[in-house]
């Protein structure tokens, strides 16, 4: 196999400490393969003295597969492993712990969700809520800080605190550890125990990394004890692809690493061997804008080929409309659909798209779980004024809404399983003010009750005053309003393809089924578009992709605001481009759910032009 000359310079690296700037599509898998080999059979290292470490248990086992390819016979004796495999093993035979003792993902989501019990936190998405704090907690004990000193997103400080120091009492009580606290254990006992460092020192005498730009602190503060006194540290990594500052990644160690090592051999892995030049070249063009990263100049190894297709439509249903077309074309050239992507930002992205896919009857299949709209909260608020307008006056569903604004009725004023006003209103009889709200929801049901779908949906959030009652929530709870108003758009939206209540309600009872299947089919079939979102497309290529809705505040994300985030927002849009191999498609749209729309800077960066 013929090596190009950065390629050839880390292939050949023997000792000390080394950095290799891997481009998208560089090879870096077969470079780090290539180098234990050469370690082994050039430099007379022992197999055993060297560790792999990488960040999935997939690329471990990939990367040790290919090299038991190439090494058939020794092969098994070169460690590869994740962090946390590398890591709970040191604490295995330190400690004596099993499996057993690992926290289950179900266990940790009970203990926050029994603590939430006690305190005076309401969420109507408790499952989120749940998620945002465990990766809050997470950030914290992988930064190594005290919870005191830690500003959370999801809830008060005070009851961070709370839940955090609960959830450690629980964690200790039960004699289990989870994932972060393999990396704080491991690196108290090597802080601690110099004898049993010494011998991991000993028996690892060459480390390499892959994903490097992904580390977090604690994971590179073990890794630089474990590399000590020889440094035989080989990083493989690209600052211009971390995207994972959410789960604790910081970027800002590898681009630190020279200084930690001045005497650190760094190598470019420039030429990409997966797309044409043009997406090479938009790539690059898009990259240079972030500021804090590696200068490095990529060039594409296959040449020329069809220019990035950059497309502006009226509107998501053109759009849609024409990728699901496109996708049928490229098929009937004899492209099979499991080798072309639709990557957009969020996973809300691609709900219509979904919708007009299953009409046309073109197969997908989907890298993350799609939420359903109508299972939303927010849509079930809604959808419960609909209900109780046109006749459902059962306690559980007007429970859903009568405070939604909050008009401060209690729950012991609706006491029947079927709720009278008349009934209602004498509880509160001798308070005139309560008598007059009551009387206005009462109204409100009476003027929704014959709406068309959009008009009932609009009059519930303006006239009801839902929009107001969101703002109120989001305020409340430190959230983004934009994110909940994206719901409600999205429904709205939805309820204008509909004339009356019937149509819209089967056509929900047929979505949420039509998913399902979906979910079934997906096992089954072998053949699929993949839909997917930037951050589960790191690491996989396509011959065809598209990007999905293009558009500022989509991407970038409209919490994005400071430099750190804006950064990490382009770095995911150039990770989406660099998945093509052959043709790149970026669509954006000049209006969504009736509100105007402007191209992403992203788009203009990479293509130098204007909306």
């Amino acid at each position: 196999m013929a090596f190009d000359e950065g390629q050839k310079r880390a292939i050949r690296h023997k000792e000390g400490p080394a950095l290799v700037l891997a481009g998208p599509g560089s090879g870096k898998t077969t470079v780090i393969t290539n180098r234990i080999r050469y370690l082994t059979e050039k430099a007379g290292v022992n197999p055993s003295s060297i560790l792999v470490i990488t960040f999935t248990r997939a690329a471990a086992r990939e990367m040790r597969e290919r090299y038991e390819r190439m090494v058939p016979e020794g092969g098994g004796r070169v460690s590869f492993g994740t962090f946390h495999s590398v890591f709970f093993l040191i604490l295995k035979l330190a400690y004596r712990y099993q499996a057993s003792d690992i926290v289950r993902e179900e266990q940790r989501t009970l203990f926050i969700r029994e603590m939430l019990e006690k305190t005076e936190l309401e969420a109507e998405d408790e499952a989120e809520l749940v998620r945002s704090i465990l990766s809050e907690i997470s950030a914290v004990k992988g930064e190594g800080m005290r919870p005191e000193h830690y500003y959370p997103k999801s809830c008060s400080q005070e009851i961070f605190r709370r839940l955090y120091e609960g959830y450690e009492n629980e964690l200790r009580r039960r004699h289990l550890l989870d994932f972060d606290d393999m990396l704080s254990m491991c690196w108290e006992l090597f802080s601690q125990r110099k004898d049993i460092l010494g011998d991991w020192q000993e028996k690892d005498k060459y480390s390499l990394m892959e994903e490097f730009q992904d580390i977090n602190r604690l994971e590179y503060e073990i890794v630089k004890m474990l590399a000590l006194p020889e440094n035989n540290l080989f990083i493989v990594g690209d600052d211009d692809q971390s995207i994972y500052r959410f789960r604790g990644a910081k970027p800002e160690l590898m681009l630190g690493f020279e200084k930690d090592y001045p005497g650190a051999e760094r190598i470019l892995l420039g030429t990409n061997y997966r797309s044409r030049k043009p997406i090479v070249d938009a790539a690059g063009r898009l990259i240079v804008h972030n500021k804090t990263r590696f200068s490095k100049e990529i060039r594409a190894a296959r040449g020329a080929g069809r220019e990035v297709d950059l497309r502006v439509f009226k509107d998501q249903g053109e759009e849609n409309l024409t990728i699901a077309r496109e996708l049928a074309d490229y098929a009937s050239m004899g492209i099979p659909y499991r080798d072309m992507a639709v990557i957009y930002r969020t996973n809300a992205g691609p709900r219509l798209l979904i919708s007009k896919l299953m009409e046309y009857n073109i197969p997908f299949r989907m890298r993350d779980s799609l939420p359903n709209l109508y299972d939303h909260w927010i849509s079930k608020n809604i959808l419960a004024y609909i209900r109780a307008a046109r006749g459902d006056r059962s306690r559980r569903n007007l429970l859903t809404i009568v405070n939604r604004p909050v008009r401060y009725i209690s729950r012991e004023a609706l006491e029947s399983e079927q709720v009278d006003w008349e009934r209602v209103k004498a509880f509160y009889q001798d308070k005139a003010w309560m008598l007059d709200r009551i009387e206005q929801l009462e109204y409100d049901l009476r003027v929704l009750k014959n709406m068309a779908p959009a008009g009932a949906v609009n009059y519930i959030r303006k006239a009801v005053g839902y929009d107001d009652f969101l703002k109120e929530y989001a305020r409340e709870r430190k959230i983004q309003e934009e994110d909940l108003f994206q719901v409600l758009d999205s429904l709205q939206e939805s309820a204008a393809d509909f004339a009356d209540f019937e149509a819209w309600t089967a056509h929900m009872d047929a979505y949420r089924e039509q998913l399902a299947k979906q979910r079934q089919k997906e096992e089954e079939q072998a053949d699929g578009v993949n839909l997917m979102t930037m951050h589960s497309s790191k690491g996989l290529e396509f011959q065809v992709v598209y990007i999905l809705d293009a558009n500022e505040g989509i991407t970038p994300h409209h919490k994005a605001v400071l430099d750190p985030e804006l950064e990490e927002e382009r770095r995911m849009f150039y990770v989406a481009m660099t998945r093509a191999k052959e043709r790149l498609h970026i669509f954006y749209v000049r209006e969504r759910c009736h509100k105007k729309q402007t191209i992403s800077r992203f788009a203009q960066e990479a293509m130098r032009c204007g909306d």
